[in-house]
């Protein structure tokens, strides 16, 4: 058994820690609120973008525009973007994010498409980096803020390169936020933007009659490029609200295990401290017996 003053030590020590995770845990509640209210307020743009798509979108436009345009033959150059948190202490929130984003790629290349891989977040591109694997970009410095400057500057030239032809898709993989207990890896398909699967707001009805100024054509022109833009940023949100809810999630745990710790720690010590005085006892009671005899 442990001596009493060892133990007091583990004890201590035990006690910092958690009141360090316990610190983490609060300040990942407030984060959460904070990324939360972005997500929220991300949604309703969203669906104003999808409902004009959805609206508008007439199977004689789609050769028109490229980025509506699907690979003939099956993808032959493919992009995908992960996105995962510069920092840890969240679980397993980075690992599930790599897995994922591992997981597409290999469903590319088993499709016959030369994939390249664009990461956001310092610990998948460190993750990466360890594999060997080359990326066509890194960036190390989105937030957990992020703004629409940040997904453009992501999107923008994947876009430009898609419309010219030199890519066939681009798909990005990022923690969907359906509640803060609930954050899946996910991986869906931005480009080409494919009309049929957009959400359509549930509220919306059937189809508005418009008298459209400008033409149909210019609106779908102008719009496409917002929703690509949008979804980037919606993915972005997501990730950094699923980071912070993964972040309280594993701090929450980590104070409730230390807890359990030092009340193992304290009976132990109890124990330790019992039995010592139980031994001083009896040396002095041996004592004072040999003294008489």
């Amino acid at each position: 058994m442990a001596k009493p003053r060892e133990l007091r030590r583990r004890i201590k020590s035990v006690e910092n820690t958690r009141q360090i995770t316990k610190t983490m845990e609060m300040v990942a509640t407030s984060k959460l609120k904070r990324a939360q209210d972005r997500v929220i307020a991300a949604r309703p743009y969203a669906a104003a973008l999808a409902e004009i798509i959805s609206d508008l979108h007439d199977p004689a436009l789609v050769e028109q525009f490229p980025l509506l345009r699907r690979p003939k033959g099956g993808a032959r150059r493919a992009a995908v973007v992960g996105i995962t948190s510069n920092r840890g202490l969240c679980g397993a929130f980075n690992n599930n994010l790599i897995k994922e984003a591992r997981a597409r790629i290999k469903a590319l290349e088993q499709e016959g498409a030369e994939v390249e891989l664009h990461m956001i977040g310092r610990k998948g591109v460190g993750f990466f980096k360890y594999l060997g694997r080359p990326m066509a970009a890194e960036y190390r410095d989105i937030t957990d803020r992020p703004t629409m400057d940040d997904a453009t500057r992501v999107i923008d030239p994947l876009m430009e390169r898609f419309a010219a032809g030199d890519l066939d898709v681009v798909e990005v993989v990022f923690a969907k936020f359906v509640s803060a207990m609930s954050t899946p890896a996910t991986g869906f398909r931005v480009l080409p933007v494919d009309v049929e699967r957009v959400e359509r707001p549930e509220d919306s009805g059937a189809a508005a009659n418009y008298i459209l100024r400008p033409s149909a054509r210019e609106i779908v022109g102008a719009v496409l490029p917002l929703y690509v833009r949008n979804a980037m940023y919606r993915a972005l949100v997501e990730t950094a609200a699923s980071e912070q809810g993964a972040r309280r999630t594993a701090m929450k745990n980590a104070t409730d295990n230390a807890g359990d710790m030092i009340d193992n720690l304290r009976r132990s010590y109890n124990r330790a401290r019992q039995g010592q005085i139980t031994q001083e006892i009896s040396e002095i009671v041996g004592g004072a017996s040999a003294l008489q005899g």
